[in-house]
């Protein structure tokens, strides 16, 4: 089946999208207002986008009623925002994050989560989250009408040290992170799975390999 995008509504080939670009990761992210309140919303356009430098992108949508989300105007505001990674075990208070609350109102006191501060940045980080990322913002790039993507430079990273096999060589033991990715649909979530490993090829030019 051929798809002409401009040939849809939006919502239909968000649909289309959304069901075929999975497993997503989440983006778990942090943010502060201008006026001191502390806002958490979790997202799933979202990845890793370099290392020299660190770079992260997050694709924050447009909200119905406000516009621009909360996240993107703090983080447009202030410059910075924290990228908490989500295990299994705070899936359910991740999804209380997602609700659409006013402006003044803190998702972090919604959902009970504890913070810690950051090291680099204003915003904190969620104390429980295994891996957060402190990012400050390189470029704010409108998409659409009220629609952004977020690129950050990351300028430290928390990773908990009992997930931490080596912590001098930078050996993370990933499984036990054990973190939940986005799925299809309304509210389809994947947390763990069967995983499997293939090396790399190096190319050899013809007549020399074997």
């Amino acid at each position: 089946m051929y798809y002409d995008c401009a040939a849809h509504p939006e919502q239909f080939v968000y649909k289309l999208m959304t069901a075929t670009v999975t497993p997503r990761p989440i983006a778990w992210v942090t943010t502060c207002s201008e006026a001191g309140v502390i806002n958490a919303a979790p997202y799933s356009f979202f990845n890793v986008m370099g290392h020299e430098p660190p770079t992260v992108a997050l694709g924050l949508l447009r909200d119905p009623d406000k516009g621009l989300k909360d996240t993107a105007e703090n983080i447009i505001a202030t410059g910075e925002f924290v990228v908490n990674l989500v295990a299994r075990q705070m899936a359910e208070a991740m999804n209380v994050t997602a609700i659409n609350a006013p402006r003044d109102v803190s998702e972090v006191e919604l959902a009970g989560l504890a913070t810690a501060a950051s090291a680099k940045v204003f915003p904190p980080r969620l104390a429980q989250a295994p891996v957060s990322f402190e990012c400050r913002l390189h470029a704010a790039v409108m998409t659409g009408p009220k629609q952004m993507i977020a690129i950050g430079r990351v300028v430290a990273i928390h990773i908990a040290d009992r997930f931490l096999l080596d912590p001098e060589r930078g050996h993370v033991d990933t499984p036990a992170l054990d973190l939940i990715a986005r799925m299809h649909g309304s509210g389809w979530y994947k947390a763990g799975g069967e995983m499997f490993q293939m090396d790399r090829p190096a190319y050899a030019p013809p007549g020399q390999d074997g």
